[in-house]
């Protein structure tokens, strides 16, 4: 047995476990890759990351010719090597294995539902007075560059397709736009089954009260409908095997569902992103939703990007398929353009449709502006937000001031004084600090100590045990045992026995109450960290930034996602230089998406 060097490198660890020199350098970096979120390893960009190797590796030969020699190295994508070369990208197989199966199934959607696109379009039209009822009225605002309703085009889209795709900033109405697609489908058959799922339990619930709160004229039936919709994280959806990384449901056993909604799937990896696709039937509608802008998942993969990005142009349609859209829009002010007339064989052509218009922002003020600047690093609109300048939504502090951080860790004494316990975990959600980082002074753990010992001086909590008197929480994994998710914040408080519980609200909004002890994977939450605060919104934020620009998580996708937590006020304590050095760098995951699509694009031409 070869004897393997215990190594501090562990991307050099894996490497060396290849007893082949010539791959050595290649299998590092597509470690290294991977740890960073990427999917595979572009052959062509190699010599860029030639400096990224140890010293020991820097002197073999990376011409990748020579990986076509190398037996552990497959050519084909269909072989049992632990490596595949494809399009000149180096993956592990497990992770073209998980790409491959996601496109495929893509493909699968598309051609089923081309035989039954006559008959749902047949099906809308019959539903005209429904629809316009739905879509009635729409109130236009002096910021609307793009009066177009794209909602309305997302919801036909929706129900002519078996695979649609929804992005949308924040308040653009993504959820409302699946009430009307619900409500239009439920009309055509009230049998309907429908499944919500979300990656954490938090986002999925948020997304069915969305449903049930939704503010659509829909009639008694479809508003009942609404109400039983139960919404689960996508691991309870798929049931997970004990002890296994596989599903009950798979291939083999699809879902039982006719229209399956995915919501925040910007935060879905590849793997499970593969597993939930290849579960879903390709006769069953699915309709995924999500922020394009927003940070990828934690785990390698960002395919819902890859997907929104696949075509140079979003909001595409053919000249019939706009016709038949503005049929349904009676504002001829809010039809959808000519210039949105194309003639593509892009396997999403028609299938991804992008909301543009916020209504909770607007695009000239605030956060909305602020958000869209940063995300497009829009250098002179963001400066136009630094001091001495002001701003009603949004406030940045270069000074990190005391005193302002302290003025807003002291609106928590709302909840920690409210005796009602579900009016207590909704003032919780009235203010948020989300910290870049979980370590260092303005890391999650400095920051949470700084909150606890502030209201403990004040006397407004006794921070001296584990699990105390309105500690707010955060779940770190699931507990499928007791309903209670991933991402779920709850506070602790005495029941009417004097014991102390951790109080969630479960999906319907009622309360369920837990012993603290059974919670071992749970963190303090007056801040908590910008990735775990995706899916949730909260009325005021206070954004905490590290004092330095050497930072690499620290990016446009990670700065929006925290600004745009808010929906009401926001504080962003950062100097200028780290604002505008976040603004200027953006996530960009290898993976081989948007390649692959224009190769089915080059064969059906």
């Amino acid at each position: 047995m070869r004897n393997i060097p215990t190594l501090n490198d562990v991307h050099q660890q894996f490497a060396e476990y290849f007893d082949i020199p010539a791959l050595k350098p290649y299998a590092y970096l597509l470690s290294k890759k991977g740890s960073e979120g990427h999917i595979c390893l572009h052959l062509d960009k190699i010599k860029e990351e030639q400096e990224n190797l140890p010293e020991s590796y820097q002197k073999i030969d990376t011409s990748n010719s020579i990986l076509e020699t190398i037996p552990v190295v497959g050519t084909q994508g269909n072989d049992k090597q632990p490596f595949v070369i494809y399009q000149n990208r180096l993956y592990l197989q497990r992770y073209f294995r998980y790409e491959t199966e996601f496109l495929q199934r893509i493909k699968q959607f598309l051609v089923t539902e081309q035989a039954v696109l006559p008959e749902r379009m047949a099906l809308l039209q019959s539903q005209q007075p429904l629809i316009s009822k739905l879509f009635g009225a729409t109130t236009t605002t002096n910021d609307d560059n793009d009066p177009a309703d794209w909602q309305l085009a997302a919801a036909i889209t929706g129900v002519l397709n078996n695979f649609t795709i929804i992005t949308g900033g924040p308040g653009t109405g993504k959820t409302t736009t699946v009430a009307k697609i619900l409500a239009i489908l439920f009309a055509t058959d009230p049998a309907l089954k429908v499944a919500l799922a979300a990656p954490t339990g938090k986002a999925a619930a948020r997304m069915a009260e969305s449903l049930r709160n939704t503010t659509i004229e829909v009639d008694a039936a479809t508003t009942e409908k609404f109400r039983l919709l139960q919404p689960a994280t996508i691991h309870r959806l798929l049931k997970p095997i004990n002890g296994s990384p596989y599903f009950r449901h798979n291939k083999d056993n699809p879902l039982n569902y006719d229209v399956v909604i995915v919501d925040e799937c910007s935060m879905i990896d590849v793997a499970l992103f593969a597993k939930l696709m290849i579960a879903i039937h390709p006769n069953t509608r699915l309709i995924l939703l999500g922020d394009k802008d927003q940070l990828a998942s934690v785990e390698a993969g960002s395919l819902f990007g890859d997907l929104c990005q696949a075509q140079e142009k979003l909001n595409l349609f053919t000249a019939a398929r706009r016709q038949f859209i503005n049929s349904f829009i009676g504002d001829e002010y809010r039809h959808i353009p000519a210039s949105q007339n194309a003639d593509s064989r892009h396997p999403l052509f028609q299938h991804l449709v992008e909301l543009r218009r916020s209504h909770r922002f607007t695009g000239n003020t605030g956060i909305g502006k602020f958000s869209k600047a940063v995300i497009a690093n829009n250098v002179p609109v963001i400066h136009s937000f630094f001091p001495p300048s002001a701003d009603e939504q949004v406030v940045i502090d270069p000074t990190a001031s005391v005193k302002l951080f302290e003025d807003f860790i002291a609106g928590y004494e709302t909840f920690i004084t409210e005796k009602d316990i579900p009016t207590a975990l909704k003032l919780l959600n009235n203010q948020r600090v989300l910290t870049a980082v979980r370590e260092g002074p303005q890391g999650l753990y400095a920051v949470n100590k700084q909150i606890e010992k502030f209201l403990h001086d004040k006397r407004l909590i006794q921070a001296n045990t584990e699990f105390y008197q309105n500690r707010p929480v955060i779940l770190t994994r699931n507990y499928y045992e007791h309903g209670l998710f991933n991402g779920d914040t709850g506070i602790i408080r005495a029941d009417e026995n004097g014991v102390l519980m951790a109080w969630f609200e479960d999906s319907t909004g009622a309360l369920k109450a837990v012993l603290p002890g059974y919670l071992t994977q749970a963190e303090t939450a007056f801040a908590m960290t910008i990735h775990k605060s995706q899916g949730s919104e909260f009325g005021e934020v206070l954004v905490l930034l590290p004092d330095t620009t050497d930072v690499p998580i620290l990016t446009r996708e990670l700065l929006y996602t925290a600004v745009s937590r808010a929906k009401q006020k926001v504080y962003v304590q950062g100097t200028p230089e780290v604002i505008l050095m976040a603004a200027e760098r953006f996530v960009e995951r290898a993976s081989g998406i948007a390649s692959r699509f224009r190769e089915v694009d080059a064969h059906a031409n």
